[in-house]
């Protein structure tokens, strides 16, 4: 498929994190790049994947600008900006939404900031429920919906406040092969509403997340005296094995995933 990799959206660079003297992570470096493709918006898609315990909510939480690193940094956008709270969208295991606000509410919130007029806010809310199978929810309170539908008011919510970045924290946790299947349609849908949307996934799900993503990060630890650091990179451009409906059942797809699970 004809690609190209244009301008760095996120640069990772020599972060490493101590806690209590302890070291987490050590020299971490990555970049996620804008992809291009003919004639459609593409967005990007990324997995960071290792085993429990090896720092990947601590790297989650910088990447977010909540936590700062001991040294190095992250940055944004095509200025290349120090990351900071608030810069990168968040949708935790939990889908933190305010209880006492309708869907429609909530997502009000979310667009406090965006300058529109109250009959876009609308119109735009009207289109993403619609989009998102979600038109006779928006007067519904959080706890009135299924999990799976908090999860896509949760995701839609950090789209509304206009973040192009969006950190995912274990998006398939806990649900059965159907709803797998729909969340991963979802994430795909959010990732191709506007070019520079970039999705960094954090999963144990090995298999679903690298069937969504265009590149996977493992994360290591490979000297026992020093923090977790990248690994392996997988170009799965490069590899051919990005953007493909029915990836999961081509041999290429599984030896890959066989590869990651040795590595981490």
């Amino acid at each position: 498929m004809s690609y190209s990799k244009n301008e760095v959206l996120i640069k990772v660079e020599n972060v490493s994190l101590q806690l209590d003297g302890k070291p987490i992570l050590h020299n971490v470096n990555f970049d996620i790049t804008n992809i291009k493709r003919p004639d459609m918006s593409q967005g990007q898609v990324v997995s960071l994947i290792g085993r429990s315990g090896i720092g990947k909510t601590q790297l989650f939480k910088i990447l977010a600008g909540i936590n700062k690193p001991t040294t190095g940094t992250v940055l944004l956008g095509a200025d290349q900006v120090p990351v900071q709270a608030g810069m990168v969208g968040i949708v935790p295991q939990n889908y933190v939404l305010f209880n006492h606000r309708t869907i429609r509410g909530n997502w009000l919130i979310a667009m406090e900031r965006s300058g529109m007029s109250e009959a876009d806010k609308e119109k735009l809310m009207q289109d993403y429920a619609k989009h998102f199978d979600l038109a006779d929810h928006l007067d519904k309170f959080p706890m009135q919906l299924s999990g799976g539908q908090r999860q896509r008011v949760s995701i839609i919510q950090q789209v509304l406040t206009g973040n192009k970045y969006i950190l995912l924290d274990e998006p398939f946790s806990g649900l059965d092969a159907v709803m797998v299947d729909r969340v991963t349609a979802l994430l795909l849908k959010v990732s191709l509403l506007d070019e520079q949307n970039t999705l960094i996934i954090v999963s144990h799900d090995i298999e679903s997340a690298v069937a969504i993503s265009d590149c996977v990060y493992l994360l290591g630890k490979p000297n026992a005296a020093q923090g977790a650091t990248i690994t392996q990179t997988y170009d799965l451009c490069s590899m051919g094995l990005a953007w493909q409906a029915d990836i999961r059942k081509k041999p290429e797809f599984q030896r890959l995933l066989n590869d990651i699970r040795e590595g981490i």
